[in-house]
């Protein structure tokens, strides 16, 4: 295979700049306080930046700093970032994004993996089928356990690793589970940002993070209010994710205002309070889904999750059987739990725990949803902990 630098045309570029000066905008009257959702002002200032100021050009010099690929798996196309390492025998590493994010938010620990430290990594940063450059997409079904097959088969047909390492997070986090599942035996281990159940979209109300289930009365105060605040964090975009899908898509493939505004929300609500974006980076993600016109085809994997459920390949426990290691933040914590040592001990007493081969099990008192990208130091070192136990295990 031969390096593929990523270059967008002129033409894309000036078209987008074009309909971002043509955004018409909504009265957004009494919404201040983003009571209501993204505030104009902050959305509109955001928006002229990505007309005038922001340099799609350096950001893609930046990217091709490292080598890209793009190939075909199964008739799927699949666009990848790769970091060699440095070291005596690198373990092979992919690493696995999730939605909104994109390649790029592995780009803070990607030098740091591949450097000799105890062991380096040979690091492959894929895009999800139907996210950025892999694109376009040939088929309608893809989800989370059909890509976990794309991958396997990227990692020991395409590029020949008879064995390798895993990290994820979000969506990438059931990807990574799900190959710790079906195809353990070619994994040294998963480390993964997320330890939900690979059944976790399956049923009636998928789209109810809830799944219909009041709030159980008599909770403290501050659980009720935390339990509120974590539905309203997380069930608009999941509920008309896998409800209706393409009917979002059409406003947002045709308005970068209105994708923008979409995604800069799950940015700003997921992320941890005392995490600063850089106007610049914000809209590097957002670029890379607006010239690839992947907005759409990204969203409908939520649906896909739940249209094609998950089925086991085996009956054997834990479900997940590849060593796993876990790196949980503090904004996620859920009710009852404050510190770093209860959010462990509460992980791992959990039905979620049971359901993987746990080796490591780390959480932080800083960092949101985006963890390599906002605490990427502790990301590196708790993933580089996980491979040595599992080794040692």
């Amino acid at each position: 295979m031969k390096p593929t630098p990523i270059h967008v045309p002129d033409e894309v570029l000036d078209d987008l700049r074009r309909r971002l000066e043509l955004t018409r905008w909504p009265d957004d009257l009494g919404n201040e306080d983003s009571a209501y959702g993204v505030n104009r002002a902050l959305l509109q200032e955001l928006v002229e930046h990505w007309r005038s100021g922001y340099d799609w050009r350096a950001a893609e010099a930046a990217m091709n700093a490292y080598d890209h690929y793009r190939v075909e798996v199964g008739g799927v196309p699949v666009h990848f970032m790769r970091k060699p390492g440095t070291g005596p025998a690198p373990t092979p590493l992919i690493l696995l994004h999730g939605w909104p994010w994109t390649f790029w938010h592995w780009s803070k620990v990607v030098d740091a993996l591949a450097e000799p430290d105890g062991e380096s990594f040979d690091v492959i940063v894929p895009s999800l089928p139907g996210f950025g450059f892999s694109s376009p997409l040939p088929r309608a079904d893809l989800n989370y356990w059909k890509i976990a097959d794309i991958f396997h088969e990227l990692m020991t047909g395409v590029l020949g690793f008879g064995k390798y390492a895993v990290g994820g997070c979000d969506v990438g986090a059931l990807i990574a589970g799900q190959l710790g599942h079906k195809h353990a035996d070619s994994l040294y281990g998963i480390h993964i940002g997320s330890g939900q159940k690979l059944s976790m979209f399956n049923g009636e109300r998928a789209w109810d993070i809830t799944g219909g289930q009041p709030i159980p009365p008599g909770l403290p105060a501050d659980a009720h209010a935390r339990v509120l605040e974590l539905e309203r964090r997380f069930a608009v975009h999941l509920t008309t994710h896998v409800l209706e899908p393409s009917t979002l898509s059409f406003g947002l493939t045709d308005s970068p205002a209105g994708m923008l505004a979409w995604i800069l929300q799950r940015w700003l609500k997921w992320s941890s309070p005392e995490t600063v974006y850089r106007k610049d980076d914000l809209l590097t993600h957002a670029t890379i889904y607006w010239v690839t016109n992947t907005i759409g085809t990204s969203i409908r994997t939520y649906a896909n999750n739940n249209r094609y459920p998950w089925t086991p390949s085996h009956d054997r426990q834990p479900v997940v059987e590849a060593p796993t290691g876990l790196t949980l933040v503090n904004h996620e914590n859920p009710p009852g739990v404050s510190t770093p040592g209860e959010r462990v001990r509460n992980f791992v007493a959990s039905e979620r725990g049971g359901w993987y081969n746990l080796v490591n099990v780390r959480a932080h008192e800083r960092g949101g949803h985006f963890i390599p990208w906002e605490i990427p130091a502790e990301w590196v070192a708790d993933l580089r902990l996980t491979f040595r136990l599992a080794r040692e295990s």
